[in-house]
């Protein structure tokens, strides 16, 4: 159980990294992913994991929508306020699109997760001793994939309705998007629920992308967006086919983490915004963190090769 958790955990800060690329320097990065690994994450866990408040209050979030998802997403949008945007993305009042360097990697990366994802929620099942633990394992199963398959499909849709085009990263982040709004609850719902699930986790991408741009947030990978409101969304969730669960017990178990990640979280970024600075200089960000950083690049041929910075 230990490791188990110890990846879930290393799930919440990933999703900081993802949102905060391109702008971060290295180091308070990672004492921010120290903090968060080390301290939020395992308290407002135990809250509910632990047999704690929020568990007695009886708030449910199976594998994590809230606890793992929309915690990253909490610290993510905090450190993405102030930290800013990276530079020339919001640029005269447009938004300068800044595309990643390989969709095919990021198309893989995208499969990647949705295979762990099975046993992101399978094992959260945390026990396979009887033939009915096996048989809510299956259905856990089913649930994520469908989910997964209508929020890419929903998104597909809707990026062609509203663009003209598909486009890939909606797409993928819509196929994530169904899989963080049915963590929260993976066993209960039908196999119809999931797919509606699902479907309405790949449409919030798709309308919640634009919000973020609207307000000058700039989330590199979509995460927030993902892991954050999405993670909302399948908690909120719960009571369509958890009886056990109440809207307004989802409510409160949301607004409680996400208070107390958001506050914690604002405190140390500003902290080290004051005190040992978040962002490299204009120049250095211009040139690429990799080579300020790590002092190598990850894709030289698109870059200065083996330049130095002066």
């Amino acid at each position: 159980d230990w490791f188990f958790q110890m990846v879930f955990c290393a799930t919440t800060a990933s999703i900081v990294s993802g949102t905060l690329a391109e702008r971060i320097k290295l180091w308070p990065f990672l004492i921010f992913t120290v903090i968060l690994t080390g301290i939020i994450y395992p308290i407002q866990g135990s809250w509910t994991w632990g047999a704690g408040f929020l568990s007695e209050a009886g708030f449910s979030d199976f594998a994590g929508s809230t606890i793992v998802h929309a915690t990253g997403g909490f610290a993510a949008l905090t450190g993405a306020i102030i930290l800013g945007a990276r530079k020339g993305k919001y640029k005269d009042g447009r938004v300068m699109p800044m595309p990643g360097s390989s969709l095919p990697l990021a198309t893989l990366g995208t499969f990647i997760l949705w295979l762990g994802w099975f046993g992101f929620n399978g094992a959260s099942q945390l026990a396979m001793g009887t033939i009915e633990d096996v048989n809510s394992i299956a259905i856990i199963f089913a649930n994520t994939n469908t989910a997964a398959a209508a929020g890419a499909i929903t998104a597909l849709i809707v990026t062609q309705l509203r663009y003209g085009k598909i486009d890939l990263t909606m797409v993928l982040n819509g196929a994530l998007a169904g899989l963080v709004s049915i963590t929260a609850e993976p066993l209960a719902p039908s196999l119809e629920l999931a797919i509606l699930i699902g479907a309405i986790g790949g449409l919030l991408v798709v309308f919640t992308v634009p919000v973020l741009d609207a307000l000058k947030i700039d989330d590199v990978v979509g995460a927030i967006p993902v892991h954050l409101v999405c993670g909302i969304w399948g908690t909120l969730a719960v009571p369509l086919s958890n009886s056990e669960a109440s809207l307004g017990t989802q409510i409160y178990g949301i607004i409680a983490i996400g208070a107390f990640v958001s506050v914690i979280s604002s405190i140390i970024w500003l902290v080290m915004k004051f005190t040992i600075g978040l962002r490299p200089s204009e120049e250095v960000e211009e040139l690429g963190l990799d080579q300020s950083e790590l002092g190598l690049e990850a894709y030289p041929e698109f870059g200065r090769g083996s330049g130095s910075i002066i």
